[in-house]
């Protein structure tokens, strides 16, 4: 078989299978969804401390995972409390908030003892770490309740659709009519053409959603439209990461897509949008 068809269909296997995981999970149950989430987060930011050790920084790789499962846990538990499945989690939630709030000036405390030439740069990448990776996740625990009143999975498998359409219609419009390059310097392949296919491509699953979900059309255009904006920018900031790294792909978890930064770059910048957009618009 030649190696790009085999390259091809490895790919493709992975990505749907991938996807079947994904879907599956949030579909399943909240239990599931949290589950996804977390595994996602253990490894995107065990992923993430790797680019920065390729740059030379020590990230303090335990207090970091630490930290970002805490606020996910935190979060998690808080979706859980308002739709009374773990009943009332205040006195949780208040310890895990204080453990949190000690936890990150021991990174301060910890670099003393470490004896490393860039004391700054490790306690920087370790927080970046939890903001890049950890933070969007957890917000994302909150996109099945909070345009509704109880548990709704099709808000947040809306959402990965209208990534992922961006993404498909940003590929064939950039492949067949692509001139104008987006930005060269960290993704050379990528071009204004297929940037506004793609945008149009998800403003489109954004009006299928809202007649799917009997929504509104123009607050789910607007989500689609504010997903795909920043979802490219998404894929930037990764790409930014990678170039400074040295390396192609985040990870190899994957086969034929990398790793997990690799596939949910776009999501993890985009989800801090689409939270305040569905938290004031929908």
């Amino acid at each position: 078989m030649h190696e790009k068809m085999k390259n091809l269909l490895v790919r493709t296997v992975s990505g749907v299978v991938l996807a079947v995981v994904v879907l599956g999970a949030i579909v399943w149950s909240q239990w599931s969804f949290g589950l996804l989430l977390a595994l996602l987060l253990l490894v995107g930011m065990a992923e993430f401390y790797a680019l920065a050790e390729a740059r030379g920084e020590a990230p303090q790789r335990f207090i970091g995972l630490v930290a970002g499962m805490v606020l996910f846990a935190l979060n998690f538990a808080f979706v859980c409390d308002d739709i009374q499945i773990l009943g009332s989690a205040n006195r949780v939630f208040a310890g895990g908030m204080a453990f949190l709030l000690l936890l990150l000036p021991v990174m301060f405390i910890c670099e003393l003892f470490r004896r490393r030439e860039n004391p700054v740069g490790n306690i920087a990448s370790t927080l970046l770490g939890v903001i890049y990776v950890a933070m969007p996740l957890s917000l994302m625990c909150y996109f099945p309740i909070i345009a509704s009143d109880v548990w709704n999975p099709w808000v947040m498998l809306f959402y990965i659709f209208i990534i992922w359409a961006n993404d498909v219609f940003a590929y064939l419009v950039g492949m067949t009519l692509g001139r104008h390059r987006l930005c060269e310097r960290l993704s050379p392949k990528k071009s204004w053409e297929g940037f506004f296919g793609g945008v149009i491509g998800a403003v489109a699953m954004g009006l299928v959603a809202a007649r799917v979900l009997d929504g509104s059309y123009a607050a789910w255009g607007g989500l689609a439209f504010v997903a795909s904006i920043t979802g490219v920018l998404g894929d930037l900031v990764e790409s930014m990461f990678k170039r400074a790294a040295g390396v192609k792909d985040s990870g190899r978890l994957i086969p034929g897509h990398g790793g997990v930064l690799d596939r949910f770059d776009a999501m993890l910048l985009s989800a801090p949008f689409v939270f305040v957009y569905l938290l004031f618009v929908m």
